[in-house]
């Protein structure tokens, strides 16, 4: 099964760190300053790097680095 930005389910954002949540029940965190995609809250476990196009990542990559990583 391939997945899409779609099958993210985004939970919103707490004290600057966004979450989406998969059908599946994975949860997976993001913060601006963050150039990676964590498995936490704190951002100290990376799951996946985010290709940025800029300095800083934006919310849409940082979907798109969850999508990317769910299809490996």
């Amino acid at each position: 099964m391939k997945y899409s930005i779609g099958d993210l389910i985004y939970q919103g954002e707490t004290s600057g760190v966004h979450n989406w949540d998969t059908l599946s029940g994975s949860s997976f965190y993001w913060h601006p300053d963050w150039l990676h995609i964590a498995e936490n809250m704190t951002g100290h476990n990376a799951t996946t790097h985010i290709e940025a196009s800029a300095d800083k990542a934006t919310k849409a990559e940082a979907a798109e680095a969850i999508v990317k990583h769910l299809n490996k």
